[in-house]
């Protein structure tokens, strides 16, 4: 089973959001779709889901073109499900009762699905609680585990993971991409995170002004760093010109690098002046001036304010 978006554009005034879209993706994969906000990638999931009407390109599932709002009753496919930012719940009920709705009644083993799909959430405990007295991290959950309920052949997710702390995010990330996996769900993810789309992703897909930037592999797109653009979901990116390297060069491109690819040595002609370290736990990240460029790079320790330091690129 194959998803294709067939060269698609679409705009809500004249203005188009979305310009000449094409990838393709099968069952079991995970898409992430990154890039700034405004780009287009929740304009993106709602015209795959059939919520939005497109003059030009198509979307087709195992090669049968879907058919846009203009000519369905009620907009969306059966065999997709799309969560959005905001969540589809109901406040006054249970998470039992929110869940099950996506269950038919005639499952026998309605409650037992119920629960494992709490699991998948990490949300066991809350089966009787009513939505409403949910934080917004628990609805964000809950709302998962209802739309997995129906168990789709293609998920649509919209940054959703952006209510939920940092401590309980990578276990659910875990659990929910892994359960998805061994369901064989096609599940395309909108997201501004990087370790949504660098750790779990098998393609990512780059947008910028509406334009399909660039896609590949997470290792692929991270490792080669041609673009700031690309590189700055990743990490921070330094821009260094060719000229502060090597003085007789007459490229304008500059040298794009990551943190981790800039050394403190003992002694170069590369010379900067440390402005201050931030701490990251196993490592700091040292801002410095390199002759009026700040430049970051990552060190085992911190490094006294204004002193002098000598730098090597490891391209």
């Amino acid at each position: 089973m194959t998803l294709k978006v067939d060269n698609i554009s679409f705009g809500y005034t004249s203005k188009e959001v979305l310009k000449n879209i094409s990838f393709s993706a099968n069952k079991g994969d995970y898409i992430a779709v990154i890039g700034e906000s405004g780009c287009g990638k929740s304009t993106l999931l709602e015209i795959i889901y059939g919520l939005l009407h497109i003059e030009k390109g198509a979307v087709y599932w195992n090669s049968k073109k879907l058919l846009g709002p203009n000519f369905q009753l009620i907009p969306g496919e059966d065999f997709m499900k799309y969560l959005p930012q905001d969540f589809d719940l109901m406040p006054y009920i249970t998470v039992e009762e929110n869940i099950g709705k996506n269950i038919s009644s005639l499952d026998p083993n309605k409650l037992k699905r119920i629960k494992e799909l709490l699991e998948v959430v990490d949300m066991n405990d809350f089966l009787k609680t009513k939505v409403k007295n949910l934080s917004g991290g628990q609805k964000q959950r809950v709302a998962l585990a209802k739309v997995i309920a129906k168990e789709p052949e293609v998920l649509l997710l919209d940054e959703p993971f952006s209510h939920i702390d940092n401590f309980r995010k990578n276990k659910l990330r875990r659990d929910l991409f892994r359960y998805l996996k061994s369901k064989n769900v096609l599940c395309i993810v909108a997201t501004h995170d990087a370790t949504d789309a660098l750790s779990f992703a098998d393609e990512i897909l780059v947008i910028r002004d509406g334009k399909l930037m660039a896609k590949n592999t997470p290792e692929a797109l991270y490792n080669t760093l041609n673009s700031e653009y690309i590189g700055s979901f990743f990490n921070e990116v330094n821009e260094i010109s060719n000229s502060i390297i090597n003085p007789k060069s007459s490229s304008k491109k500059p040298i794009l690098l990551y943190p981790n690819q800039i050394q403190l040595v003992e002694d170069s002609l590369l010379k900067a002046t440390v402005i201050t370290s931030y701490f990251k736990g196993n490592h700091y990240l040292i801002e410095a001036d390199l002759n009026g460029k700040i430049i970051f790079f990552e060190h085992f320790e911190k490094l006294k304010i204004n002193s002098e330091i000598c730098l090597k690129l490891i391209k």
